[in-house]
């Protein structure tokens, strides 16, 4: 796999930072140098605030004047610690600083029982997610330790472990309580819901979202409720709300979403409630599956929004200002200098419950919606990235992240949905989101940039406006959640073989190596560690990012994570890079290092173990492409990888084609030595490699032929294939594959194994497989060289090669050349006796075989072939222009044998003429 998408279910607010004017009397020395002591307190303070709070403790303790600048109450009004660990160790630290913090964020229950340690009494909002373990306990001590609170939220995470118990604990203790919002509770019941309207008298804005059961009609009780929100809750007895919520004099906004609500109920809702503007219903299929309901546009002065509204029309006409383009009615009345009370907090909790509300959508991501995420849902969800609510951006730029998603273990997403944030600015938007000093803000833009990115035409832009060099600068960030989805965003974006370059530039290849170096020697660092092994497999890809991966010690971090880590992702992302990073062997030396680097064979031999099929492919990939270096074949022999890929072969008859293909090719790579080719016949890989070869895929074809080839020279081996029923299987590669190198390589292997060699052991039997067996050599050895016959006249042309018998001219030769040629053999190394047993089959009784060995030769010299050199080297050492002269020349050999003899001592000729030059 080559990228990867997530789906999700994870400014300051009105506050601006301005860009600080420093004094340079002040702040430079006589030589110039920037002296920080020196700022102004004010300015250092505003730094700070720029800061979490980790890296504001850190940078106070550089000096006693910045201690104390640090401890500033101005820079403890408000904590999030989502970023971090946050156990009772790290809040009693915490705790002098936080005695006059209003709002608090965190995540999970850790956090959650750790915060009554800061001893911040006078907290005005709290607000946790991951509370899936959050207990009543929990949340009933930090109800009674703040009895200031005015905002509680929980979500959007389902809270399966609180129940009423814990509502009504925090009723009774938090009496100034203004907004509850609750997510996933398994029941809220009557006596919760009247201790709220008994003691919380200010209580405008209740929340019970997703929850299984509430109790519809006490919430007529609440009647300081404004804004009301049972989005996705279940069992709700619709019949039995219209007479308690039309008590409610004040409720101005309903959200009844992803619920079964009929469209009956909603017609009474708004002719009962009076006080009601606006009532959200996005994705109720009741509603959406009527269509005189929706067609009905009389909604008795009530705002209704729904898939089938037009959403952005129905908030304008809300807004104070209409005289601005809907489309941008949020933006717009953010800028609106004159806002009353009434219609911001309308508008801000019109923000909360459709961000919410699209989130949740675009997770379940129901069918028959393409046409509302298109001409609206993106719209939506860009226009809250401007939002001033920290936690609307956040789900905004997660929504966005997740509604492309079709499939997110195949890396897809939809390509109308993608195109359609980015056509409407939607890139920018998120880049300017990811350089925001919010860290929560920076994990989900970058999560969004990194699945949309999956989109070729995305992937360009972001590249385009600076994106690339953004994420990399988040992949250096000490947040893990923010390097994980930065992380992914340069595996997506390193799919593009343009954007490689751009990465390595942006020092993101630096960047990822430090991911692992940093990740792998901690716990819970999974996601980030595949992230980045999968980024830098893909950059491996390219020649030159493969030796920038290696000269900043990327070779040692990935070998590292092949070693020691556990996890599938991550060891199949890591042993991928380490073959991508071997591929290289003919440009770089990174072969080499990978194969020299200790442990580096041992473990991929270890992952070809693996339960996983993902791993072991990789796996084999990775030594199959080290194979081709000499002392990694031995190497990987002595680290057991013979036993371990005839197991893989015997075991992957079941596995993708891809998993095969290395199986093969791996044994193919190993056998090249005849010392490792002997032990995979005597280990039992014959018989798995003669299974792979009957595949119907052309890749299977190429490598279990070039692994029989390989194995065919010795001739033990040779006769184990036959006794395997080898030869009717290489026939039917060699006449009737579509790979011409299977093909080639197939009469090749049928070549070796009656050119006689095998006949000397037939008799006697020495192969190691049982004796037992029965096998006419004779009618194989006929059916074998009358398949070898055909398949080199499918490369004679006839009129050719009357021409160039006719003929000395050069011109003959080179037509003859062209026809015969298989581009793909030029890529084919021979050993000195494998070129010796060529040169020896000229010398055979059989014009057959006399005629394939010429047809061989001839590939393996063609100028131009990458290791065509090596071989007439091999080929003078082995007084082979004697031997082809002869066969050139034998009025009894057959006019293919003697016209390819004379093109190869053509091409040895060209090669010393050229050496000579």
């Amino acid at each position: 796999m080559s990228r990867r998408v997530r789906r999700r279910v994870s400014r300051r607010g009105k506050e601006k930072v301005d860009c600080l004017e420093i004094d340079e009397n002040l702040s430079l020395d006589e030589k110039g140098v920037l002296d920080w002591i020196r700022l102004p307190d004010d300015t250092v303070i505003q730094l700070f605030s720029c800061l979490n709070y980790r890296d504001r403790a850190s940078l106070s303790s550089t000096c006693r004047s910045w201690r104390i600048l640090g401890k500033s109450p101005c820079l403890w009004q408000a904590l999030d610690l989502r970023p971090h660990k946050c156990d009772t160790a790290a809040a009693a630290s915490l705790a002098s600083r936080c005695q006059n913090i209003q709002k608090l964020r965190f995540r999970g229950h850790e956090s959650a029982n750790a915060i009554i340690n800061l001893q911040a009494r006078n907290l005005r909002e709290i607000s946790g997610d991951c509370c899936k373990k959050l207990t009543d306990a929990t949340l009933s001590v930090i109800a009674a330790r703040h009895d200031w609170l005015e905002c509680l939220q929980i979500g959007p995470d389902f809270c399966e472990r609180i129940s009423s118990d814990a509502v009504k604990a925090v009723a009774i203790c938090c009496r100034l309580l203004q907004k509850l919002r609750l997510s996933g509770i398994h029941e809220v019941d009557a006596d919760a819901i009247n201790a709220l309207a008994k003691h919380c008298p200010n209580l405008t804005d209740i929340g019970l979202i997703d929850c299984r059961k509430v109790d519809e009609t006490a919430l007529g009780n609440v009647g300081s409720v404004r804004f009301l929100s049972v989005a996705g809750t279940t069992n709700i007895k619709w019949n039995l709300v219209l007479q308690p919520w039309s008590k409610l004099p004040h409720l101005t906004g309903l959200d009844v979403s992803r619920t079964d609500i009929t469209p009956s109920t909603v017609l009474r809702l708004f002719s009962s409630l009076r006080s009601l503007k606006v009532l959200g219903a996005l994705n109720c299929p009741a509603l959406e599956n009527d269509a005189t309901f929706v067609s009905n546009n009389n909604h008795k002065g009530k705002v209704l929004l729904a898939v089938f509204t037009d959403i952005l029309k129905g908030v304008a006409t809300l807004s104070v200002d209409t005289t601005k383009d809907e489309r941008n009615v949020f933006l717009n009345w953010r800028n609106f200098r004159t806002k009353d009370g009434e219609s911001e907090d309308i508008m801000n909790w019109l923000e909360w419950i459709l961000s919410h509300s699209l989130l949740r959508v675009s997770e379940g991501n129901p069918p028959g919606l393409d046409n509302f995420w298109l001409n609206q849902g993106s719209a939506l969800l860009l226009s809250f990235i401007h939002s001033a609510q920290e936690e609307v951006q956040e789900r905004a730029a997660t929504a966005l992240a997740t509604f492309v998603v079709i499939d997110d273990e195949n890396a897809s997403i939809d390509t109308g949905r993608a195109e359609a944030v980015m056509r409407d600015g939607g890139i920018r938007l998120l880049l300017n989101l990811a350089r925001s000093w919010r860290e929560g803000l920076q994990a989900e833009a970058a999560k969004a940039i990194a699945n949309l990115s999956v989109n070729a035409n995305v992937a360009k832009a972001v590249a385009e406006e600076g994106g690339i060099s953004i994420l990399a600068n988040l992949a250096r960030s000490v947040n893990k959640l923010v390097a994980e989805e930065a992380a992914g965003g340069l595996w997506n974006l390193s799919v593009g073989e343009e954007h490689k370059g751009a990465i390595a530039e942006a020092g993101g290849v630096k960047a990822l190596v430090d991911l692992i170096f940093k990740w792998s020697r901690s716990t819970g660092g999974e996601g980030v560690l595949e992230r980045a092994a999968g980024a830098l497999a893909n950059l491996a890809a390219d020649d030159k990012c493969s030796m920038e991966v290696a000269s900043v010690g990327g070779v040692r971090a990935l070998v590292t994570l092949a070693r020691n880590c556990k996890v599938e992702g991550v060891q199949e992302q890591a042993a991928r890079a380490l073959a991508n990073l071997a591929a290289h062997g003919d440009s770089n030396g990174n072969n080499a290092a990978v194969g020299q680097e200790t442990g580096a064979l041992e473990a991929l031999v270890q992952l070809i173990r693996s339960p996983h099929d993902g791993v072991r492919q990789e796996a084999a990939g990775a030594l199959w492409n080290l194979s081709f270096d000499d002392r990694n074949r031995e190497a990987i022999a002595a680290a057991g990888g013979v036993e371990a890929l005839v197991a893989l072969a015997r075991s992957c008859a079941n596995s993708s084609h891809g998993l095969q293909e290395r199986a093969a090719g791996a044994l193919w790579g190993l056998s090249v030595s005849e010392v490792n080719s002997i032990a995979i016949g005597r280990e039992g890989g014959v018989a798995p490699l003669i299974a792979l070869a009957r595949s119907d895929a052309e890749d299977i074809h190429e490598t279990a032929a070039g692994a029989l080839w390989n194995l065919a020279f010795n001739p033990g081996n040779a006769l184990r294939i036959v006794e395997e029923g080898g030869v009717p299987t290489l026939v039917h590669l060699c006449s009737s594959s579509v790979s011409k190198m299977a093909r080639f390589m197939s009469a090749l292997a049928l070549a070796y194994m009656f050119d006689g060699r095998m006949d000397e052991i037939a008799p006697t039997g020495t192969s190691t497989e049982s004796t037992s067996k029965s096998v006419s050599l004779d009618g194989a050895r006929r059916m074998a060289l009358k398949n070898i016959e055909a398949f080199v006249l499918t490369f004679s042309d006839a009129q050719a090669f009357s021409a160039a018998a006719a003929s000395s001219a050069p011109t003959a030769l080179t037509q003859v050349t062209e026809s015969a040629r298989i581009q793909e053999a030029g890529h084919l190394r021979c050993s000195g006796a494998e070129i010796g047993r060529f040169v020896a089959m000229l010398r055979n009784p059989s014009s057959i075989l006399k005629a394939c060995a010429a047809f061989a030769l001839l590939q393996f010299t063609i100028p131009g072939g990458r290791h065509a050199l090596h071989h007439v080297g091999l080929l003078q050492n082995a007084g082979a222009p004697r031997v082809l002269r002869a066969t050139a020349a034998a009025t009894c050999a057959p006019l293919g044998a003697k016209i390819f003899a004379r093109i190869v001592l053509r091409n040895l000729e060209q090669h010393h003429t050229g050496s000579l030059i």
